[in-house]
């Protein structure tokens, strides 16, 4: 120990025990006094097991056990969790077996001992092992919650005024404790679970989602690569902040969008990160009609409510369901809760067994083609 620690008091406890106890030891002829013990037939043949030992030697001997004793009892006042480690479960032959699990005694805990020499004879029967019961709580259930995390969808009969994408929600579920974050998460690296949608921020990675003084700012280790159109750009912008917002519920927050800490990146080729962005209008990002109650390949028992938001010309509402194997066709309409801006509808359904796909969508006023539309394909029990 001390060609690593030349300063450790440990050593110098052991260097002042040994010259003590040495300094008590008187050398000398012991051979007569053994010679009359031996004679003395009704007394103890010894009272002190160093006795046996003859000469000088034993008493050299026995000074280094008590030397060893008195750094026992020292060293635990001096404090066990300094000289001894954790307690270890050893074999009979003194080699470690397994940790022991502390359970909390504030007692000392003993280093453990080893063979003195090679003879040792080791115990005719193994030491019973036990080890004490682990303590383990009932975890605390991980929170949950359901968040708004929005896709980009291709818009159907645009003009070239109008971008050719827009925004559809759907619902994730998300741990509670940082939902922004896991929110944008599944925006950049997962699947939206309807092959209509995608996202144009796949390749990124999120590294923070902090909130300070009205500003959501969203780091970024690496920002998408994708290259898009401007208008497309633009949408794709909002897809990230209508995201953020919606999870942490407050759409007039403004977004900071850095990489490493740092804004003014261009994202998709045309849009300038050091400023700070806001949710744009709804009419001009988002689809003007989407299903929000159903998954693609979801299972469902008949009948069939579709319901979803609509922002219609005259509340108006069109809807479509085809039986996928056996073309069997049904239509209306419904009306939504208000006309030209975004409110619910619903749509019921009586569906025969099978595979079906849903659609709801928009007709122009001026020239009767589709102008929005959304759909499902799920299976009726």
């Amino acid at each position: 120990m001390s060609d690593h620690h030349p300063n450790d008091p440990f050593d110098d406890l052991v260097r002042r025990a040994l010259a003590e106890e040495a300094d008590r030891v008187e050398p000398a002829d012991a051979l007569p006094e053994i010679q009359a013990r031996i004679r003395a037939q009704r007394r103890p043949a010894a009272r002190r097991p160093w006795v046996l030992t003859a000469g000088a030697a034993a008493l050299g001997t026995a000074a280094a056990i008590g030397a060893f004793t008195v750094l026992d009892d020292n060293a635990k006042t001096a404090g066990d969790d300094q000289i001894a480690g954790p307690g270890t479960t050893t074999s009979a032959t003194g080699a470690p077996l397994s940790p022991t699990p502390t359970t909390g005694s504030a007692g000392p805990v003993p280093a453990p001992t080893t063979p003195h020499s090679a003879t040792t004879q080791p115990p005719t029967t193994a030491p019973k092992l036990t080890t004490a019961p682990s303590v383990r709580g009932t975890p605390e259930p991980i929170r949950t919650t359901a968040v708004p995390v929005y896709w980009l969808g291709e818009k159907v009969g645009s003009t070239t005024a109008e971008p050719t994408v827009r925004l559809y929600r759907t619902w994730m579920k998300v741990v509670d404790a940082r939902p922004a974050l896991e929110a944008v998460r599944i925006m950049t690296s997962k699947e939206a679970g309807d092959p209509d949608y995608y996202s144009a921020w796949r390749g990124a990675k999120v590294s923070s989602v902090t909130r300070a003084d009205g500003v959501i700012t969203v780091d970024f280790k690496q920002l998408p690569q994708t290259k898009l159109d401007a208008a497309a750009a633009d949408v794709a912008t909002q897809q990230l902040v209508y995201t953020v917002q919606g999870a942490m519920n407050n759409p007039r927050e403004q977004v900071r969008i850095t990489q490493q800490g740092r804004p003014g990146s261009v994202l998709f080729g045309h849009v300038d990160t050091s400023r700070l962005f806001t949710r744009a209008e709804a009419s001009t990002v988002q689809a003007l009609v989407w299903i929000d109650n159903l998954t693609e390949g979801q299972v469902t028992k008949n009948p069939v409510t579709v319901t979803g938001i609509a922002a219609a010309f005259e509340a108006t509402v069109n809807w479509r369901a085809t039986n996928l194997k056996t073309r069997a066709t049904q239509a209306g309409y419904v009306n939504a809760k208000e006309g030209t801006t975004f409110s619910p509808f619903a749509i019921p359904l009586k569906l025969a067994p099978g595979e079906w796909r849903i659609e709801a969508y928009l007709i122009s006023a001026e020239n009767g083609s589709v102008t929005d539309t959304d759909s499902k394909t799920v299976f009726v029990k």
